[in-house]
């Protein structure tokens, strides 16, 4: 199953015509980013409409991205939150914005939280990207998406907590934290390194993904295809992973969404055919 991140519309109160062109482009999944101006998350009212929009359009909500800011304006993320921030007020501050799109799942079910650990490297300032704090955060939250039915996955970002391997060492841990998971950033991946070797270091945790392009230095967040990423071998590592959850595409914010969309939807059908070669060489391995 293939799904678009309405990332993609986060500079604009969503809508349901934003879920009418997903679904109008061929996907049948969506992953809603948490931001208040975009979604707001604490608004009871809003999360009945958005199921009413989700029955119209067919689409299943799999998946909410944890808030990463307080606001978005003209392309720069303000306010930024942190659950591993050292400041252990700044810390419960964060761990309060994540219970409160965890409440969604009451009103609108959903199957998994991406969390971020931390903040990227070039955003983060003293104190943002502290272990023991992120341990603490992950422990509290814990319990609750337990209760509604949600898996945390926490994400592969640029930063020194959240490389595939420290992302495992984690959750391998004595951390106090059941149903902890991987979402795989594919392009996150390819800016801090290989991204075949970052998915195998995450084997059997990687629970959902995101996937988009870039040209190997920022964070361009393109449809994939369109950078430097090697999907055939790319895909081809989450298969021999194991991994056979939902494809989920998060795109850079813009203005005229259609041809965006038309690209991702056409990026989709070469995915589709990667996977069913991908099927048909481990088959032939088994055989």
């Amino acid at each position: 199953m293939f799904g678009v991140s309405t990332h993609l519309f986060v500079a604009d109160r969503l809508d349901r015509d934003h879920l009418v062109d997903i679904a109008a482009h061929g996907f049948e999944a969506v992953e809603l980013f948490g931001l208040r101006s975009h979604f707001d998350y604490r608004d009871r009212r809003a999360a009945i409409a958005l199921a009413e929009w989700l029955d119209d359009t067919r689409l299943r909500l799999h998946s909410m991205h944890a808030p990463i800011a307080a606001s978005y304006d003209k392309g720069n993320w303000k306010d930024g939150f942190s659950v591993a921030s050292a400041d252990e007020g700044r810390r419960k501050a964060a761990v309060d914005e994540v219970l409160a799109t965890l409440d969604v799942a009451a009103a609108v079910p959903y199957q998994v939280l991406v969390l971020h650990c931390g903040v990227p490297v070039p955003y983060a300032t003293a104190g943002d990207n502290h272990r023991g704090s992120l341990v603490r955060s992950l422990e509290e939250l814990s319990p609750v998406a337990e209760r509604y039915g949600v898996r945390i996955a926490i994400e592969v970002i640029p930063n020194e907590l959240s490389t595939g391997q420290a992302l495992v060492e984690l959750i391998e841990s004595d951390i106090d934290a059941a149903g902890l998971g991987i979402c795989m950033d594919v392009g996150h991946a390819r800016i801090m390194g290989d991204v075949v070797e970052a998915i195998e270091a995450c084997s059997g945790h990687v629970i959902t993904t995101h996937l988009h392009d870039n040209r190997g230095r920022s964070d361009d967040h393109l449809v994939p295809g369109k950078g430097v990423i090697d999907w055939d071998a790319a895909t081809l590592a989450f298969q021999k992973v194991g991994y056979d959850g939902v494809w989920m595409f998060e795109l850079a914010v813009a203005a005229d969404r259609k041809p965006i969309l038309e690209q991702a939807a056409k990026a989709r059908e070469r995915l589709e055919s990667l996977l069913h070669i991908g099927d048909e060489m481990l088959g032939m391995d088994d055989t």
